[in-house]
């Protein structure tokens, strides 16, 4: 009896012990005994780098912390995505409007440098007058030295057609774009076909232009200059995308409001899609000035990196030289459906502290906030880009960079609920066949903020047009490069 007491013991413990390897055998190789290979670093950096720092991450079953406890598991989910893209697709929230993968890394930072490969045309996609499934694009301006500026293309100027090909586009019942051809736009050359409205029809004009792609650098400050109506001195700025690389010069646009007298101040922000959350927060302190060390926002992380949250306060310099400010208690700030991002920053982070008048449209609705990752798991943030460093300890098998939405801002009265968008205070749409000037007292949407400063009503806010003829934005050449509707953290600045 003892010798048979012993055996089942025996027996017990090896069968103990054999379920306990296998458990172990799990952690590892899935229970099947085989390792499996992982076969793309940029996969593995996709996950990796979405389950740190992604602002839903806590709400996406495919970023789940336990997603890589076991390894031949976690190798044989990422294995069963063909491409980085395709992962990242998958693991983004259905909140997410605004996160992108790039597959260099370059172009972001151009891009948040104001470099672009771009023929000059900065346009609008709209319906025409008629409706229906078709489109139509519409120049809004020109960028300088560029193709399209070389060959006289010109604000107002509407196409119908590229290279022959008629633009169309269909949408659900939400206004989302379900099919189109914009992917026209993506060629290098392509020839824009023109047209003009004649009795609210598109009219093909037998114009047609070539238009080649060239890599240039824009300047955000498209206009800025002082407005004398009536002896009011009205300072006018057209800025056009939030680049910290061009604060200085937007210094010395205030430098020049101030010495010519400005006491009143219109911020054109109609086509800015944003960019630099710094520069938004130091356009804030050069309106102002009378707030510095005031909360202007306050950026909120996803809770894994709950200690980068932080207040943005006004600022009176840039790096050392004094801000130009012009300590302004109002601004009339033109922003529409193609406004997004910094831009809402700033009408949201100076609402609680001047009279924000906001003419123009409903905006985009982005009060989140991103940062640019890179496939550098070392150092105290792992695959942040915090400065040229971070490229020195890359993997150097590839470029593919992500710009996710980290975060949410915040102004100093605690409100961000702006997802669909900040309503104007005065609705004024742009119309086809009567987009003006730009910065002329005439141009309706600047005539509107200067009646708002003076009464004085300029003949074009007097004329009427149909609704049908009001633009409202389908897409624009913002969208094509998706990367810039976005506020990007100057995370460098944390460390």
């Amino acid at each position: 009896m003892k010798h048979l007491f012993k055996l089942r013991w025996a027996l017990l413990f090896v069968l103990i012990f054999s379920y306990s390897c296998s458990k172990d055998d799990d952690a590892t190789d899935g229970g099947g005994g085989e390792e499996i290979t992982l076969e793309s670093d940029v996969n593995d950096f996709v996950w990796k780098s979405m389950n740190s720092w992604y602002l839903w991450q806590s709400e996406v079953g495919n970023l789940a912390d336990s997603k890589d406890d076991n390894t031949n598991s976690y190798y044989e989910f990422l294995n069963g995505y063909d491409t980085p893209e395709g992962l990242f697709s998958n693991v983004l929230s259905s909140k997410d409007r605004f996160s992108y993968i790039e597959s260099d890394y370059n172009n972001l930072f151009n891009s948040f440098s104001g470099v672009a490969k771009t023929n000059g045309v900065q346009f609008v996609v709209t319906r025409p007058p008629e409706g229906g499934t078709k489109v139509i694009g519409v120049v809004r301006y020109v960028v300088n030295g560029s193709d399209a500026d070389v060959k006289g293309i010109k604000r107002g100027d509407i196409f119908y057609a590229i290279d022959g090909t008629e633009l169309y586009a269909v949408t659900d019942s939400q206004g989302r774009i379900t099919e189109s051809n914009f992917s026209l736009f993506d060629s290098d050359s392509y020839t824009m076909n023109f047209a003009n409205i004649e009795n609210n029809q598109v009219v093909a004009n037998n114009v047609n232009v070539e238009l080649n792609k060239s890599e240039l650098t824009e300047n955000p400050i498209h206009i800025h200059k002082t407005l004398d109506v009536n002896g009011t001195k009205i300072g006018y700025l057209m800025y056009n995308q939030f680049v910290a690389d061009f604060d200085e010069q937007l210094n010395d646009a205030f430098s020049q409001f101030k010495s010519s007298g400005a006491t009143e101040l219109v911020i054109d922000l109609r086509y800015n899609p944003g960019g630099s959350v710094t520069s938004s927060t130091r356009l804030a302190s050069l309106i102002t000035g009378q707030f510095t060390g005031s909360l202007f926002s306050k950026a909120t992380w996803n809770s894994k990196w709950s200690d980068f949250d932080e207040n943005n306060n006004f600022v009176d310099n840039i790096d050392g030289t004094a801000l130009n400010s012009l300590n302004l208690s109002k601004v009339y700030i033109i922003a529409t459906d193609d406004s997004a991002s910094a831009s809402e920053l700033l009408i949201n982070g100076l609402d609680p502290w001047i009279q924000v008048i906001h003419i123009g449209d409903t905006t985009v609705g982005k009060n989140e906030f991103s940062i640019t990752l890179i496939d550098n798991p070392s150092g105290a943030t792992p695959y942040a880009y915090t400065g040229e460093n971070s490229l020195a300890n890359a993997n150097p098998n590839h470029k593919y960079a992500l710009q996710p939405l980290v975060g949410t801002n915040e102004n100093a009265d605690g409100f961000s609920d702006f997802t669909t968008g900040l309503i104007p205070d005065i609705e004024k749409f742009e119309v086809l066949g009567d987009l003006g000037t730009l910065g002329d007292i005439n141009e309706p949407l600047l005539a509107t903020a200067i009646e708002q400063i003076t009464g004085v009503s300029a003949k074009s806010l007097k004329r009427k047009f149909s609704d049908d003829l009001n633009i409202k934005t389908l897409k624009s050449s913002n969208d094509f490069l998706p990367y810039r509707k976005i506020s990007n953290y100057d995370l460098y600045r944390l460390k």
